[in-house]
């Protein structure tokens, strides 16, 4: 009874809104849509407004602006007809300062160009000097300034587009006419000033010819011509644009299929007009955000209102629609352990049972690029020996090739002690140590290293203390730990021109070894003791000298160091503890 209860309470709360709320939302809709209409039509004829009294303000400063420049230009003639110097020139025919003198005239008055004519027409001073020379006889400007006693004006078409506005003045003497002089007024600065703006502008003379535009295309052409020339809109594009114009009110014209409303003024020069072309694009932006704002308003009152209707179906569902969605995640997530978990147990037996063979190869490999390094230098120098106690014998020189076998005898121990020693790393700790000379051993290991050194001149220099220099540890691994630091040394100076090599010993607190040379010096320090890691060629080592000779100097109580030196090369310090008096004399 009671699940009867609670699902008649719940079918009543989700039960669709009766006829009086839909009522409600029909009526806000209404509302908005009268509201919008209003809108849209006080904002559209006020902004317009607007926009055409800017537009009036903007054509009757361009006209000021316009008239302001041929009347500034207009008196030039006139004051130039006057001149004394040019008046001279034309009397002497000597115009050698004519030119320069017009030049000096142009900057000032801000003209375009201007022009000295002779009484035959020809340009004998220019501020264009391509003009000098030229004849002009059949020109306007100057047929009509001979024939006038003032300043003509006249406007040519170019040949290159456009028109050339000039005033030209004859230049009277005393046995008559001398000459003319013209000046070119720029007017089309002000088409490059208003082409800067989003306005069309353009000028008609009095015959209702386009001399000034904004658009070149439209120069020489009536007003009706040049809006002709746009191309024709078709019954679709025209509907598309009066459905994207519906902001605003009917349009004068269009331009390159945009709605524009024209302006025109008269200009106070030779009946000259001036018209502009402003397009409804500020006015429709301004429309359109107000709109937009009243817009969004009404659609945020009816979401406000469709939400607080359906809002306990919304949070129902969202209920139901999160548990669901936590229980497929759950369900997923059981699936991937319960797989991980299987996966896991597959390969964990395979994984040990390859566990162990692995680390006994791993072993295995180590124990052989170690004896194969370290076994390397003495091998090579019984090498050399044997060839030398051979060429020895070949001379009947049997003492001295005795002495070279006793050298591969002392060669051969220390292969075995070496292979006594990769023998005791299984168990560490075992090893004999005894009183060892840092000096001896450092002679015992250049003796080593001497037939490799005596192939190559490098210099070595060696600073000793005068007197032992004693450290508690094993001879044979200390040498090994030299050869090794004098043999990187040799390999670093091989591309050096002229090598060295210092080799500095010293007693203090520690014994400290210290081998130096003039290479290119080390790239990675941090991975230089690292097991395998080298710089050299393949073949030429395996990496193992300097991790082997650090790890027999920590198992000394030492510690084994490089860096790169200041002026070029790397430096490695080997530092061991100093055996005190009173041990070695007990030893």
């Amino acid at each position: 009874m009671r699940d009867l209860v609670i699902t008649r309470t719940e079918r009543r709360r989700s039960a669709p809104p009766g006829w009086p709320v839909r009522l409600a939302l029909v009526a806000l809709v209404g509302l908005a849509v009268a509201i919008v209409w209003f809108t849209n039509a006080f904002l559209t004829e006020r902004f317009t407004e607007t926009t055409r009294n800017r537009a009036e303000v903007r054509l009757a400063l361009y006209s000021g602006n316009l008239v302001s420049e041929l009347r500034r230009n207009a008196i030039v003639p006139q004051l130039l007809a006057r001149d004394p110097a040019l008046i001279a020139a034309l009397n002497s025919s000597d115009y050698s300062q004519s030119t320069q003198r017009l030049m000096g005239f142009v900057d000032e008055i801000g003209a375009a160009s201007l022009m000295l004519l002779d009484r035959e027409a020809r340009a004998v001073a220019a501020t264009n000097r391509n003009r000098l020379g030229s004849t002009h006889r059949s020109e306007p400007y100057f047929v009509e300034a001979l024939r006038s006693s003032g300043t003509v004006f006249t406007s040519l078409p170019r040949e290159e587009g456009g028109y050339r506005f000039t005033y030209s003045r004859r230049i009277d003497g005393l046995s008559g006419a001398l000459g003319v002089i013209v000046v070119e007024v720029d007017l089309a600065k002000f088409e490059r000033a208003w082409a800067g703006i989003s306005d069309a502008v353009l000028v008609t003379d009095s015959e209702g010819t386009i001399i000034l535009s904004t658009e070149p295309r439209w120069r020489g052409l009536t007003e009706a011509g040049a809006l002709e020339r746009e191309p024709p809109m078709t019954a679709i594009a025209r509907a598309l644009q009066e459905a994207v114009d519906w902001a605003t009110i009917p349009a004068d014209a269009y331009l390159e299929g945009q709605a524009v409303m024209r302006m025109e003024t008269r200009i106070p020069f030779r009946g000259w007009r001036m018209a502009s072309f402003t397009t409804y694009a500020s006015v429709r932006d301004q429309v359109n955000a107000v709109l937009a704002l009243e817009i969004m308003g009404f659609a945020i009152l009816l979401a406000g209102a469709f939400y607080l209707l359906n809002r306990k179906t919304a949070v129902r569902m969202a209920l139901f629609q999160r548990e669901s969605a936590e229980l497929r995640d759950l369900n997923a997530r059981l699936q991937r352990e319960i797989a991980e978990r299987e996966r896991m147990q597959q390969t964990l037996a395979v994984a040990e049972q390859s566990l162990a063979q692995s680390s006994k190869l791993a072993v295995l490999g180590e124990m052989s690029a170690a004896v194969s390094h370290e076994l390397n230098q003495p091998l090579a120098a019984m090498k050399t020996y044997l060839a030398g106690a051979r060429l020895l014998l070949q001379r009947n020189r049997p003492d001295e090739a005795l002495t070279a076998f006793h050298r591969i005898d002392g060669l051969i121990e220390r292969m075995g002690a070496i292979t006594r020693q990769l023998k005791s790393y299984a168990s560490k700790g075992a090893e004999q140590l005894a009183p060892v000379d840092l000096a001896e051993a450092l002679t015992s290991a250049l003796s080593m290293m001497e037939p490799q050194l005596r192939e190559r001149q490098v210099r070595i220099n060696r600073v000793l203390p005068e007197g032992p220099v004693t450290v508690m540890g094993d001879r044979v691994r200390i040498e090994q730990v030299m050869v090794n630091l004098i043999r990187n040394a040799f390999d670093a100076v091989k591309s050096v021109a002229s090598p060295e090599i210092d080799i500095i010993l010293a007693r203090g607190e520690t014994a400290v070894l210290t081998v130096r040379d003039n290479g290119d010096g080390i790239e990675d320090l941090d991975a230089l003791f690292e097991p395998f890691y080298t710089t050299k060629q393949p073949g030429e080592g395996v990496g193992l000298g300097l991790a082997i000779s650090s790890g027999i100097v920590t198992d000394l109580g030492g510690r084994l160091t490089a860096r790169n030196a200041t002026g070029g090369g790397a430096v490695f310090e080997m530092q061991l503890p100093v055996l005190a008096e009173e041990t070695r004399a007990a030893e």
